[in-house]
């Protein structure tokens, strides 16, 4: 049965490196986050206010693009970053920031909230959950120019909408990892043991979680 997983997460929490881990664990096929030439980039850094709307909107019909591609794709899919982290995290942070007006935000959440209708949602949403201390750690381990500006307040400001916006997401099940305690690079039992969950999610099985105990045993694995 073709399947379709969405990884969503903070900067940071390392979704790329779990969607490459996975999809050579399980032999399906990676859709990693799409470079998007956006035209609106280099105004928006010079004036966000201007140009916030304009540059969420072209990220927004990108992303929809892509999604309904996937969700055509013949075989089973993992994707990196959901569609609706573009608008329920970085949108909504940009609104809440006031570079996006009171207008302008309600008529992208319009355009968002009516696209959304007419898409498949994934079979499972993987939500690799991080503290600040944690994304700030990896963001320095990867070491890009452009992520080098990233604040702690920043980042806290994405996780508390994150936790948000996982709360009251229904359109299909979630799977929560506790990015913090599973390192799945340094420990092969760790990838093992999400394997594990993510087929309990996908059985039907509602309450799957990370019990301390079985992920510090997946350590020595």
């Amino acid at each position: 049965m073709k399947r379709f997983i969405a990884i969503a997460g903070n900067i940071g929490v390392g979704k790329s490196t779990l969607v490459k881990m996975l999809c050579d664990q399980m032999g399906w096929d990676p859709f990693y986050e799409p470079v998007a030439q956006n035209p609106y980039l280099a105004d928006f850094y010079k004036d966000m206010t201007a140009w916030a709307f304009h540059s969420q909107v072209f990220f927004l019909t990108h992303r929809l693009r892509s999604h309904f591609s996937l969700a055509q794709h013949p075989s089973s899919v993992i994707q990196d970053r959901s569609v609706y982290e573009d608008a329920e995290i970085f949108a909504y942070n940009l609104y809440l920031q006031s570079n996006i007006t009171e207008r302008d935000y309600q008529t992208y959440r319009d355009l968002y909230e009516t696209a959304v209708q007419f898409l498949p949602p994934p079979d499972l949403v993987i939500y690799l959950r991080a503290s600040v201390d944690t994304l700030m750690s990896r963001i320095s381990q990867r070491g890009r120019d452009y992520e080098r500006t990233i604040t702690p307040e920043y980042l806290q400001n994405l996780n508390d909408l994150y936790e948000g916006w996982i709360e009251n997401y229904t359109l299909c099940p979630i799977l929560a990892v506790p990015a913090d305690d599973l390192d799945y690079v340094a420990h092969n039992g760790h990838l093992r043991l999400i394997v594990s969950k993510i087929e309990a999610k996908l059985t039907g099985k509602e309450e799957v979680v990370f019990e301390p105990d079985e992920v510090a045993r997946a350590a020595e694995d």
